[in-house]
């Protein structure tokens, strides 16, 4: 227990140095820094509390690699630094491949968070450790939660070159021994890594929020891709079931060639029939294609949209790690909110030209839906037509029965075929009623695809709404920043007033032991000789001759006076007229 205790404080001692000397001496960092050097040898001492010895045939084991390798297990992100850990050529030892770990978990800023995950599975690291170890205890939780306060560092760390297997790991306890001044010093630095981290965490939000963002774009783009997807194989199925119509046409022309003369008249009225949809399934099949065309420009807009997104993201990127390298001035950081509130603006804009864009896709599916209505009226014409041509047909081969039932044989025949006819006709009918069925099914599925897109459209709404409420909450903040900046503004004005009520106290009660009458401040609001009207910056200064009030640049001088031996301040006029004395009278 004593240990662990001793550990977590030298833990948070390291962490605190580190972070004070990366801060006030250049957040980058190098192997050879001093107290970076400390804090991997105390993490390692952390680590190695309570761990197991293994036996192995060369002797007894105690090695740090095996539980740092189960993190690749429970984060995959972690597979790239065991991978380059296990590629360096110069280590050979488990405990410099811990180390070298360390190291590169350190520059990419994610050692806490792989530390949280290990944790999080004791089950895994009672394998490892004992009991009582740290690793299993709560000063593994709170040695965790420091590490974070590390993300506001970068390292630069050359691990290929270092001899990582041979170091000796011992605590320097003399950089921790600090006087009075740097405590005083400490709490000052305490203060300003405090307000460096929140200002780091408003940007990690606005980052986290522009991510949501970009996400919810990536979401709607798959939800296009997939529709284009549905689209094409609507077409492919319309491409087929033009082809069985076009064989089935071509079937029914070889069939009535053989016929007889006398029936050619009504062939030739269905084979009008069949041209016609002949040439309605062309024209649907062009317009189909033209429907495949438009899809696919809006693909490739989708697609351009995409790139953008992403090119904005890396500016995004770039631009979040500029800001934290000037995370020290608040003012400065005002100015790259404005910076990020401009990229959001226009990625509003961006966003309305894509509704504007789905919307003129939703009347474009309207309009379809309008043709394909027209063409289905069209096709029940047709049925109309068809069952017409079959009634008279039905009642020719009555006739036909009534006039000839004494011819047995040859009319029979005759009969039979007609029949057959019939048949055929009826499949016809049967052909064009499935094909009527298949159109209502993508009249129903393009409705469907309409009641999408003005889903998307009220969830493209939603944004707009949460975006104006994010802008109001920024101007909110920026008058609150504004109103602080005025009281310290206020505040160095009451500072410098009181300061300059204080020394003309002094030069009072100084005219008072000399026998002089002074000006009061109130009395005077500009300068006597250049008549330039007193403020902040233009202070007021007293004449020791005369006792009137002047600026700085009108009382620049220094000279002598009976009531005092010591050099004091006069005007310019004064200057003159005591040089002028002096040297009338040089004694």
């Amino acid at each position: 227990m004593l240990i662990r205790a001793n550990l977590l404080n030298m833990a948070k001692l390291s962490i605190k140095g580190l972070i004070e000397s990366a801060l006030s001496f250049g957040r980058t960092l190098d192997s050879d820094y001093p107290p970076l050097q400390q804090f991997f040898v105390v993490m390692e001492h952390c680590l190695k509390h309570g761990l197991r010895v293994k036996k192995s045939f060369l002797g007894f084991n105690k090695s740090l690699w095996g539980p740092l390798e189960l993190v690749e297990k429970l984060c995959p992100e972690a597979a790239e630094i065991s991978a380059s850990v296990r590629d360096l050529p110069g280590l050979k030892t488990p405990l410099g491949r811990a180390r070298a770990w360390l190291r590169l978990a350190l520059m990419q800023k994610r050692l806490a968070d792989y530390l949280r995950l290990l944790i999080t599975r004791k089950d895994l690291l009672s394998d490892f450790y004992e009991n009582s170890a740290l690793m299993l205890e709560e000063e593994g939780a709170v040695i965790v939660g420091l590490l974070v306060g590390l993300n506001v560092i970068d390292a630069n760390l050359c691990v290929k070159g270092e001899d990582l297997d041979s170091q000796v790991g011992v605590i320097d306890f003399s950089m921790y021994l600090k006087n009075d001044i740097d405590d005083y010093r400490s709490e000052e630095r305490n203060s300003q890594i405090a307000s460096i981290l929140d200002q780091k965490n408003y940007v990690e939000e606005l980052n986290r929020q522009l991510n949501e963002i970009f996400l919810l774009s990536c979401v709607q783009l798959a939800i296009a891709k997939n529709n284009i997807i549905k689209l094409q194989e609507e077409n492919q199925q319309l491409r087929s079931e033009n082809s069985l119509i076009l064989l089935k046409a071509q079937q029914q022309l070889e069939v009535t060639q053989g016929d007889v003369s006398v029936e050619r008249d009504t062939y030739k009225q269905s084979r009008q029939g069949l041209d016609e949809m002949y040439n309605e399934a062309q024209r649907q099949l062009k317009e189909e294609c033209q429907l495949r065309q438009d899809v696919e420009n809006e693909l490739v807009v989708q697609v351009s949209m995409k790139q953008e997104m992403e090119l904005a993201m890396k500016l995004l990127e770039k631009d979040i790690h500029e800001k934290q390298d000037t995370l020290i001035g608040l003012r400065h950081q005002l100015d790259e909110v404005k910076a990020i509130n401009v990229e959001m603006y226009q990625k509003m804009q961006s966003s309305d030209d894509e509704m504007k864009k789905k919307n003129n896709m939703i009347s474009r599916l309207e309009e379809k839906t309008n043709q394909i209505t027209a063409t289905m009226k069209q096709l029940e014409q047709r049925l109309q037509e068809a069952e017409r041509h079959r009634t008279s047909a039905e009642e020719g081969t009555r006739r036909f029965k009534l006039d000839f039932a004494n011819k047995a044989d040859s009319l029979q025949r005759q009969i039979e075929n007609r029949e057959r006819q019939l048949q055929q006709l009826e499949t016809d009918l049967k052909i064009e009623r499935e094909w009527r069925q298949t159109l209502q099914n993508d009249l129903d599925r393009e409705r469907d695809t309409v009641s999408q897109l003005s889903t998307e459209a009220l969830q493209i709404n939603g944004l707009k709404k949460e975006f104006h409420r994010l802008q109001d909450e920024n101007i909110q903040l920026k008058t609150i920043c504004e109103d602080q900046e005025q009281a310290l503004e206020e505040l160095g004005s009451k500072l410098s007033e009181s300061k300059m009520k204080i020394e003309d106290i002094k030069e009072a009660n100084k005219a008072l032991q000399g026998g002089q009458v002074w000006l009061k401040d109130k009395e005077a609001s500009h300068c006597k000789l250049c008549e330039k009207e007193f403020s902040i910056s233009r202070r007021k200064h007293h004449c020791r001759n005369c006792g009137e009030i002047f600026c700085n640049s009108c009382s620049d001088n220094e000279l002598p006076l009976p009531a005092s031996p010591k050099p004091v301040r006069v005007c310019d006029t004064c200057h003159a007229l005591l040089l002028q004395r002096c040297s009338s009278n040089p004694t």
